[in-house]
């Protein structure tokens, strides 16, 4: 025996160092069947309905719970498609999913469905279809399951109704009706035999005349109620139109503003028809709060082809509409009208670029003679303005000239005109010293009187220019110089003392105040051209003898109060004649010339008129 130790002798199929696999291997087997045991009966007993499937979507074993949910001996189910057990199969996005995860190529697939339990019940389920095992291992089992989720989706439904709706007049609010309105325009033609759409939309869109005075007069809540009260009213008359399309919509989109969204209108007949009878039911008064109120409503009114429109182009259209019906008079609907909109539009931009036109130099002056009707020599000029637009092309004065009243402009534009046509009249005397001196007249808007120093103005500009204040007259029109007190009157009497000459313009369609004349700081009349018109013997048309006799005593009253008369709008060889007989001192119109370029003018210094 040597000295070295063997060590134990190992048993035969047994490795040193290692315990019995026999006896681990055994246990190991016996707790996987142990476990395995206790899935399957927490599966069988489980509350909640589920299902094994193979990968063809065939139930491999049911549990108890889903027999019970779909009211079928759970054993009944086995080999039975799934998917048509519970939903799967009603629309493709969810059909192709569930294969996907039966192939393996998906991890997950969870939908809501619309369910009916065994006793009869409806209710939402949540079903959640997962493979069973590795995923990505191909395809193979998965695990069904099916989750009543109607309290939560119940739950879920009044929540968004609430923030859907308005809460004073329980109508769909603002953020509902975009989401309609916008859902409306995106609709396709249905694909399964129902009739066909019109491809058409359209909508009332409306506010109450008059409804803040109830609010400040009666308060809030009285408001409520009468706005509450019409909501039910523009149902009724929604309900009444329903039966020819269906889909209307009534919402309140905030205050007193309300719309009526037809999503498949049969054409502008049915808007218009709608809008009638919703006028026709605000009519009838209300019974508020101890109250009886009367109201009325303003309605746009839009009706159009779907394709191609979208939300915000149909609320600015009704918008604009609205915006018309209420300027319009009120208590009426008007329907869109494009070719009016694209002039609104137009007047936008005409008026957002008023200003810089100034500052860029785009208008420009021509000139009308103003003519001695005793010896049709020309005496003075009208200074017209006109807009060269780069978009527009050129502009008569009827275009901008009221939008630059309305915003202001019109104290830049009538200081330019001023100035430039000043200077003209100042060249023409220099230039013709051996011929009486053209006097020059300029147009200015009231809004120049109350809202720019016109008088310092006017007085900067002839000492700049060096031409005398008598060769400078201001027409203003009859309805802007009648009735001047304060600050106006004071700036007409201050350019007459200057010696600027002050001339009532389309005298005889205004106010015509005659005793309010004799106070005013004037020294032309000018007549306007609808008395002359009736002058006329060329067109066929009997002059009127009622003109004429108005004609001769207006001009007769002027002269005696000292004035001079122009008449307007000269055209034909008997009018000026007839004016001559009754004594207008100048004439105005194409008889003589139309407004030419300042050079033209300058050939008419010291001659007859170009028709004399």
């Amino acid at each position: 025996m040597s000295g070295t130790s063997e060590g134990p002798i190992p048993r035969a199929g047994v490795s040193p160092g290692t315990g019995p696999p026999d006896i681990t291997q055994r246990e190991r087997q016996g707790s996987d069947v142990s476990e395995l045991r206790d899935y399957r009966a927490a599966f069988a007993a489980a509350a909640l309905p589920m299902a094994v499937v193979d990968r063809l979507g065939r139930i491999v074993r049911p549990n108890e719970a889903l027999g019970g949910f779909l009211g079928a001996d759970p054993a009944s189910l086995t080999g039975q498609l799934a998917a048509g057990l519970v939903g799967l199969t009603s629309d493709s996005p969810t059909w192709q999913a569930y294969t996907e995860v039966l192939r393996g190529t998906r991890p997950r697939l969870r939908c809501t469905r619309r369910l009916k339990h065994a006793d009869g019940r409806p209710l939402w389920a949540e079903v959640t279809v997962v493979p069973m095992g590795d995923p990505g291992t191909g395809a193979g089992r998965a695990l069904l399951s099916v989750s009543d989720v109607s309290d939560r989706r119940e739950l879920r439904e009044r929540l968004r109704h609430l923030r859907m709706h308005d809460p004073v007049t329980r109508l769909p609010n603002r953020t509902l009706f975009f989401e309609r309105l916008t859902a409306a325009l995106e609709s396709p033609q249905p694909q399964d035999g129902s009739p066909p759409h019109h491809g058409r939309i359209g909508l009332c869109y409306l506010d109450i005349d008059g409804f803040k005075a109830v609010n400040d007069t009666l308060g809030h809540r009285t408001g409520d109620r009468l706005l509450a009260a019409v909501a039910g009213r523009l149902t009724d008359c929604a309900e009444a139109d329903d039966h020819r399309t269906g889909g209307h919509l009534v919402a309140r989109l905030g205050g007193d503003e309300f719309a009526i969204l037809v999503d498949d209108s049969s054409g502008t007949r049915q808007l218009t028809d709608l809008a009638r009878s919703v006028l026709t039911a605000l009519q009838r008064p209300f019974e508020v709060a101890g109250h009886r109120l009367s109201v009325s409503a303003s309605i746009g009114v839009v009706e159009r082809a779907s394709s191609g429109t979208s939300a915000t182009a149909l609320m600015q259209a009704a918008d604009t509409t609205l915006y018309w019906a209420k300027a319009d008079g009120r208590a009426r609907w008007t329907l869109y009208d494009a070719e009016r909109n694209a002039h609104r539009m137009t007047r936008q931009a005409l008026s957002a670029t008023l200003l810089p036109a100034v500052e860029r130099g785009e208008f420009t002056l021509e000139y009308q003679p103003l003519v001695g009707m005793a010896d049709e020599v020309v005496r003075g000029v009208e200074a017209l303005v006109r807009w060269n637009h780069p978009r527009f092309g050129l502009l008569a004065p009827s275009r901008f000239v009221p939008i630059a009243e309305e915003d202001g402009t019109i104290v830049q534009l009538g200081r330019w005109v001023l100035r430039t046509a000043c200077r003209q009249a100042r060249r023409w005397q220099l230039e013709h010293p051996d011929e009486p001196a053209l006097f020059i007249s300029v147009n200015v808007a009231v809004r120049q009187l109350r809202d720019s120093d016109l008088v310092a103005d006017v007085a900067e500009i002839l000492a700049e220019t060096g031409l005398e204040p008598g060769l400078l007259q201001l027409e203003l029109t009859e309805s802007a110089v009648m009735g001047s007190s304060g600050r106006p009157l004071r700036v007409l009497q201050a350019l007459s003392d200057m010696g600027v000459r002050i001339a009532i313009d389309d005298f005889g369609t205004g106010y015509s105040n005659l005793a309010y004349l004799s106070r005013l700081p004037v020294s032309v009349l000018k007549l306007d051209g609808s008395f002359v018109r009736g002058f006329r013997y060329e067109d066929g048309a009997h002059p009127s003898p009622a003109d004429e006799t108005i004609v001769e005593a207006m001009v007769q009253l002027a002269h005696r109060l000292g004035l001079t008369v122009t008449a307007e709008c000269v055209e034909t060889s008997g009018q000026a004649e007839r004016l001559r007989r009754i004594g207008c001192d100048t004439g105005q119109g194409w008889l003589y010339s139309r407004a030419v370029a300042p050079e033209r003018i300058a050939e008419l210094i010291g001659t007859r008129s170009p028709e004399g």
